[in-house]
């Protein structure tokens, strides 16, 4: 059964990377936005695909190794964002806890120019 994404207002816990009951959830989505805290256990990866929004990866906890962007490698601390389409791969070097969100962008908007 899936767990539902959590409403407005809602508080999630996300689980230690240390504690085996953690996994990867779907936190909360809208039509412009989701939010999913990624788990990602050592020697497993993702393979190489792309998301139509732009894309950001937070490190929580833990280490991995990052193909299509820079820096190569994420490590706790780290924030990576990838624009829309860019291919993208990742292998987990030591039990890793992320939060990845995705942003739904509209085709052909563009950032508002700020006025001056």
């Amino acid at each position: 059964m899936a767990q539902p994404h959590c409403r407005s207002g809602d508080i999630a816990r996300l689980g230690p990377v240390g504690d085996a009951a953690t996994h990867s959830v779907a936190l909360a989505r809208t039509a412009s936005f989701e939010a999913i805290h990624l788990v990602v256990r050592a020697g497993s990866s993702i393979a190489p695909h792309q998301v139509t929004g732009s894309m950001t990866l937070y490190g929580i906890a833990g280490h991995v190794r990052f193909e299509g962007g820079s820096p190569s490698e994420l490590r706790a601390g780290d924030w990576l964002f990838l624009e829309p389409g860019t291919p993208h791969a990742l292998e987990a070097v030591a039990d890793t806890s992320l939060l990845l969100t995705i942003l739904f962008d509209e085709p052909g908007a563009e950032a508002a120019a700020p006025a001056g």
